[in-house]
């Protein structure tokens, strides 16, 4: 087989081909506004990555319920007083000749109560205090989840990333720890991954044929099974109706948790799926070009971004030289303004993720 660059365009089933291998991850840096709508730090911040060479430009985690908030300052996609921001933003990352891509999210028991009053969940949470989705309500999470879809792509958007990820709702469904439900979305693994596959079938069905549509899962933590989770990622790359699966491994070289699957790396039980069309991503601490044509050597289609994007934003220009290293981590409030990084992310950095030097004395 013959050796795929970083800089080799990544054809997707729909619409158009990614010009590299580069996707920006989708990083939450609580720059909107309260109620949802696009700021202008946010839109400077994700264009200035688009611009920066990235050949997919994803949106932060964007919630599609008022009730499944995340984070303060979340950009929002549940209503059509976000459309002119989001067409904005849309517009000016397409320019570029990047994707743009929104990644669709609902937080679940993860919201906190003084975002959104009472927190949802698969079931009963009576550690967070969330209260468990009804049936009917289930299904009015699926149509707001697509409907979502197709508010990004009126707005001019190319695709959107469902987040099945770390923790948040959707992932609260495959956990058999959190779903405890009766119904036909509880019990069995087909029955809990149940409204993954609705999802996918409600986007490509109300959405054009050159719209994009990928899924980020995550395969430990938050009562996460790892079997089940290749199981779940295994079926949605037979089904073959998304373009892309985003696997994020919070670091890509380490083994499994869990000691039955021990001796190996968590990414290889992914990368030895058949895939057919759809392609494979991983993400976890890529921090250099050299990282990332390895993981392209290990079986992976491309690479998200996301630290090295916050400290360089254009990484992926920056890559054509295999030898160069982002500056090291914490780096000044001042270098992350230069790099498109508003005080209120720069905040979120410094207590989040001590990303940010101490300010002076």
């Amino acid at each position: 087989m013959a050796e795929i660059s970083l800089f080799d365009p990544l054809p997707l089933k729909h619409g158009k081909p990614l010009k590299n291998r580069f996707m920006l991850a989708p990083l939450t840096n609580c720059q909107s506004h309260p109620d949802g709508r696009l700021s202008d730090e946010e839109f400077h911040w994700l264009t200035m990555r688009a611009e920066g060479g990235f050949g997919l430009t994803m949106t932060c985690a964007a919630h599609v319920q008022r009730q499944g908030q995340g984070f303060p300052g979340q950009l929002g996609v549940f209503g059509d007083e976000h459309l002119e921001g989001l067409t904005r933003l849309a517009a000016a990352i397409n320019a570029t000749g990047s994707r743009s891509s929104v990644q669709l999210h609902h937080a679940g028991n993860r919201s906190p109560k003084d975002l959104v009053g009472q927190p949802v969940s698969a079931s009963d949470d009576p550690e967070t205090g969330a209260r468990g989705l009804t049936t009917a309500e289930v299904e009015q999470l699926v149509e707001d989840f697509v409907a979502a879809a197709v508010r990004a792509e009126k707005a001019g958007f190319e695709g959107v990333e469902l987040h099945g990820a770390h923790g948040y709702i959707l992932a609260q469904f495959l956990s058999p720890e959190i779903n405890r439900r009766e119904d036909r979305y509880g019990g069995s693994l087909e029955n809990r991954a149940r409204i993954l596959f609705e999802l996918i079938d409600g986007v490509r069905h109300r959405t054009g044929a050159d719209f994009q549509l990928g899924l980020r899962l995550s395969p430990e933590r938050f009562g996460l099974r790892l079997a089940e989770i290749v199981d779940v990622a295994a079926e949605v790359l037979r089904d073959g109706r998304i373009d892309y699966l985003d696997m994020s491994l919070w670091d890509v070289f380490k083994e499994p948790v869990e000691e039955a699957f021990k001796g190996r790396s968590l990414m290889s039980y992914f990368t030895e799926l058949p895939r057919g069309e759809v392609k494979l991503g991983v993400a976890g601490k890529i921090t250099t070009p050299a990282i990332a044509a390895e993981m392209l050597d290990k079986g992976a289609d491309y690479v998200l971004i996301g630290r090295a994007a916050i400290l360089h934003h254009d990484f992926p220009e920056r890559a054509r030289d295999p030898a160069f290293t982002p500056v090291p981590a914490p780096v000044s409030a001042g270098y992350l303004a230069g790099e498109g990084v508003s005080p209120r992310f720069v905040t979120y950095l410094r207590d989040t993720f001590k990303m940010v030097e101490p300010e002076p004395a």
